[in-house]
């Protein structure tokens, strides 16, 4: 078996195609290679210099936080209205004194379409003497406005509502300008007499059995 060595020392003394073409390959590869490299130098020498950004000096200080705390009023609640329950004893005890002193509830249940005006007058007559005298007995009236009937009084801003009573044409606000029709009334004692306890105060009127 013949060994074949290759001596890579050695030059050749000819050129064929083949060694051109192996030779002009090796030069473009040659010039590539330098391009590229002056390109990349190129390249680094345009890169921007990066400066060195200095951060501010940021000084801290405290600043103090003054909180004022607000103290919570809680807002006034309103006053509940109080309804004030009203006994019936008084008011059937009233009843009582009229019945005895006037025939009140008689007058009051009796059918009188089948009377005469004559008789009616007269009858009505009786139970105003005896309602007037039981009113008089156990009661004090006083008007409420001072004023005539039919004069012209003006009642000022915040007035009280509950002693005067405005009729007819009502617009805006007070001061009101109006013509007095009625002064009216207000109690100013009363006189009531005193229950014994058991009393029924119900029983208006006994009922009367003749022996």
């Amino acid at each position: 078996m013949n060994t074949y060595t290759i001596d890579l020392s050695l030059q050749p003394t000819t050129f064929d195609l083949w060694h051109v073409c192996l030779a002009g390959t090796v030069a473009i590869l040659a010039f590539m290679l330098i391009f590229a490299l002056i390109g990349l130098v190129m390249a680094l020498r345009r890169k921007p210099k990066v400066q060195k950004v200095v951060e501010p000096e940021v000084k801290i200080v405290e600043v103090e936080k003054i909180v004022e705390v607000e103290k919570l009023v809680p807002a006034p609640m309103p006053e509940p209205v109080v309804l004030k329950e009203a006994t019936p004893d008084a008011a059937l005890q009233l009843l009582g004194l009229l019945q005895k002193e006037a025939r009140f509830i008689d007058f009051i249940e009796e059918d009188i379409a089948a009377y005469s005006d004559a008789d009616i007058g007269i009858a009505a007559r009786v139970v105003h003497e005896g309602c007037r005298k039981t009113i008089k007995d156990h009661f004090s009236f006083a008007a409420v406005r001072s004023e005539a009937e039919g004069s012209k009084i003006t009642l000022p801003q915040g007035f009280d509502a509950s002693t005067v009573r405005l009729t007819g044409n009502i617009i805006g606000n007070a001061p009101f300008t109006g013509t007095l029709i009625h002064k009216g009334w207000q109690v100013t004692s009363i006189r009531l007499p005193k229950l014994t306890q058991g009393h029924n105060a119900a029983i208006i009127a006994a009922a009367e059995v003749e022996l």
